[in-house]
């Protein structure tokens, strides 16, 4: 990646959430669609350097000499290093170099900076000794082309994982129509989406989504907004009422008048709400960064103490070597791979497990969340509904009555009618044929079955057409907000069907699973109160938040965030978008829009909640190792360089630079061995009960 790029990376994983969307504003700003072309970038930069580090390791006098073989006495076979080190240092160093310039502007050392002087010093004091102007022990060539390609093959990996953060404002697009059909001059015409004005009359046909906000003028419909609010069931919208840019018509036609269009509609202020949190990115380092800063000041405070020490003993010579020497060593090439390493590897095995992670910081972050925040729709209940209970009259088996219920429904689209045919496959019942199927908005559907029974199934307005009572038990229902169909066969009532969303049966377990490991558990939902309070019950759940409207969820997030806690987020839709950006975890349940997928940190390809327990166990195993990794890495690192620096000189002993090289492969090849080690974590959901 390109300056800007490797700078703000050390900082954007901090941001709480979402990777490269939060990015420094001032150098970054437009750049963070292109993490593929960076991955690209530093995949050639390796391998070209690969190639070209081979001449220059095996060309070299000091390697040679270390290795213990012997060179052609020829003379321009001791260039080979010199110029082929040169091209690394300027084309595979450049990366690094350019970052560790942007760590001196922002006044924060960093890993760059690190590996910047490691090779600045390597390079000087190579051709210093090629041209015999230093001392020959600096031939530091082979030491330059290793730290580059090490550290360039870190970077890829790191890259790599970072390349599947998704953009989340693309997918909020999508949900609009491209083209619209607009009343214009009595005639229908379709004009592209992007061209419609206020004023306009446009004409929603059923299944359609409505291309701007605006006020219905003719017409009525259920209107599934569960995109745009989160709400589960259709909302019914007629003459008069407002819809949003978005929403989809279910059953029936509408005519809209346009109100508002592209900036000023719902959705677009949604989208500023993600584009708004993605930006506001925080300081906090992540764990690598932080153990480089104090790497460098180490390295720094340990090349100046070697300077002054040999100067003042009369060694001169010695002291510039063994400044340079603990300089070059002082870089941590097991540090390059430590962190990417393990995080590629979590990366990876959460993939398999079903998880996708977009976000590094969301993964760092949930090892450290004291609070799950779940939104209710679609995460811990199915986002459909289901019938729930069946209430018959005397004479009726509820078997009769949802066969008669199936009988008049089997024709219609409407949700609520899908969830009475399948209910009615579930039980294998023998549903009659019906024929002369009407429909009306809001009142019900009517047929007539094949042995002339004029069945209707409907809402509350049903019963007052025909001037009837609802059965007792239909009061309760509804103070528990759940739907109900009333059933009539011939005029009478017969039954009634309670539809409600049903919970996931996996919802109990992942709440029980949360509450052992210390994690308080809240739902959050755009329901009323008596639907949002039934499902909290069932669950168990700490807090429920009702009838929130989807603007506000985030600022709820922020409240939590204020008392202090340390917020996970799980949601579906896209106005979850804002609140999981804002969230120190943005999980997204996999079955979800686009939207959320794209602002969120972990993507849960499955539906399970359970699995949110499981990224919560991988993200402290992978902190385990990254620490371990840490210690390993800079350990190697913080022995090495005293001993270059001659400590041990009284007592003839000084870290030949040959024994600092193998301990340093060493140490690399152990941080990546114990980075494998994350493969075997068990991360099914199963695992959680």
């Amino acid at each position: 990646m390109d300056a800007a790029h490797t700078h703000s990376h050390t900082h954007s994983h901090t941001s709480g959430s979402h990777d490269s969307h939060h990015h420094d504003h001032d150098h970054d700003h437009n750049e963070h669609h292109d993490h593929s072309g960076h991955v690209e970038q530093f995949r050639r930069l390796f391998w070209w350097n690969l190639l070209l580090a081979v001449p220059v390791i095996a060309f070299n006098s000091m390697f040679a000499m270390l290795i213990g073989y012997d060179l052609p006495a020829s003379g321009w076979t001791t260039w080979i290093s010199p110029i082929l080190g040169t091209v690394m240092f300027l084309w595979g160093g450049r990366p690094f170099l350019t970052g560790g310039w942007q760590e001196i502007k922002d006044r924060s050392p960093g890993m760059m900076l690190l590996i910047a002087m490691a090779i600045t010093v390597a390079f000087g004091a190579s051709w210093g000794a090629s041209l015999g102007l230093l001392a020959h022990d600096l031939d530091f060539w082979w030491e330059l082309a290793l730290l580059v390609v090490i550290m360039l093959l870190g970077h890829w990996i790191e890259m790599r994982s970072i390349a599947q953060t998704t953009n989340a404002l693309g997918s909020l697009a999508a949900l609009l129509p491209d083209e619209a059909d607009v009343i214009r001059n009595d005639t229908v015409t379709t004009i592209p989406a992007a061209d419609i004005v206020a004023g306009d009359i446009t004409l929603i046909r059923p299944g359609g989504s409505v291309p701007a906000d605006g006020v219905v003028v003719d017409g009525s419909a259920s209107m599934d907004e569960s995109m745009i609010t989160g709400e589960s069931r259709p909302v019914r919208r007629e003459a008069g009422d407002v819809v949003t840019a978005g929403t989809v018509a279910v059953d029936s036609g509408l005519r809209v008048e346009v109100t508002a269009i592209g900036e000023d509609t719902t959705l677009a202020g949604i989208q500023k709400l993600v584009a708004d949190a993605q930006s506001s990115s925080s300081r906090a380092q992540r764990l690598a960064d932080r153990a480089s800063g104090w790497l460098f000041w180490f390295a720094l405070a340990a090349a100046a103490i070697t300077a002054v020490t040999w100067s003042v003993l009369g060694m001169p010579e010695s002291a510039v070597v063994r400044t340079i020497t603990v300089l070059v060593i002082a870089c941590p090439h097991a540090l390059g791979l430590a962190i990417p390493l393990v995080v590629s590897i979590a990366t990876e095995r959460a993939a398999r497990g079903g998880v996708l992670i977009t976000d590094r910081l969301a993964l760092e972050t949930m090892r450290k969340v004291d609070v799950v925040l779940f939104d209710k729709t679609g995460t811990l209940t199915k986002g459909e509904p289901t019938v729930t209970a069946i209430d018959a009259a005397d004479g009726y088996s509820d078997d009769d009555v949802l066969a008669l219920a199936a009988a008049a429904e089997a024709d219609s689209e409407h949700p609520l009618a899908i969830a009475v045919t399948r209910s009615a496959e579930s039980r294998d019942l023998d549903v009659p044929r019906a024929s002369n199927f009407t429909s009306s908005p809001a009142v019900g559907v009517k047929a007539t079955t094949d042995n002339g029974i004029r069945v209707e199934v409907g809402g509350p307005y049903l019963l007052e057409e025909h001037g009837l009572d609802a059965r007792d038990i239909a009061a309760e229902w509804s103070q528990q907000g759940a739907i109900i169909l009333h059933v009539l066969s011939d005029g009478h009532v017969i039954g009634a069907l309670r539809l409600s969303d049903e919970i996931r049966p996996e919802s109990r377990t992942a709440v029980d699973a949360l509450h052992r490991e210390g994690v308080e558990v809240m739902m959050i939902t755009g329901d009323a109160e008596a639907v949002a309070n039934a499902v909290g019950e069932e669950l168990g759940i700490d807090r429920v938040y009702s009838g929130v409207r989807p603007e506000d969820k985030a600022a709820k997030v922020r409240t939590l965030q204020d008392e202090g806690r340390t917020v996970a987020m799980v949601g579906d839709g896209v106005n979850d978008a804002p609140a999981l950006t804002q969230a120190d975890a943005g999980i997204a349940i996999g079955a979800g829009t686009d939207v959320a997928i794209g602002s969120a940190g972990v993507v849960l390809a499955s539906s399970d909640p359970r699995s949110v327990v499981s990224v919560r166990h991988l993200s402290q195993a992978t902190y385990r190792k990254m620490q371990q990794n840490l210690w390993w890495a800079a350990g190697y690192n913080i022995a090495a360089v005293p001993l270059a620096a001659g400590v041990l000189a009284p007592i003839g002993f000084i870290l030949p630079m040959s024994v600092g090289a193998v301990l340093m492969s060493l140490s690399t090849v152990v941080v990546a061995l114990n980075a494998q080690t994350l493969r075997r974590l068990d991360l099914s959901p199963e695992s959680v009960d």
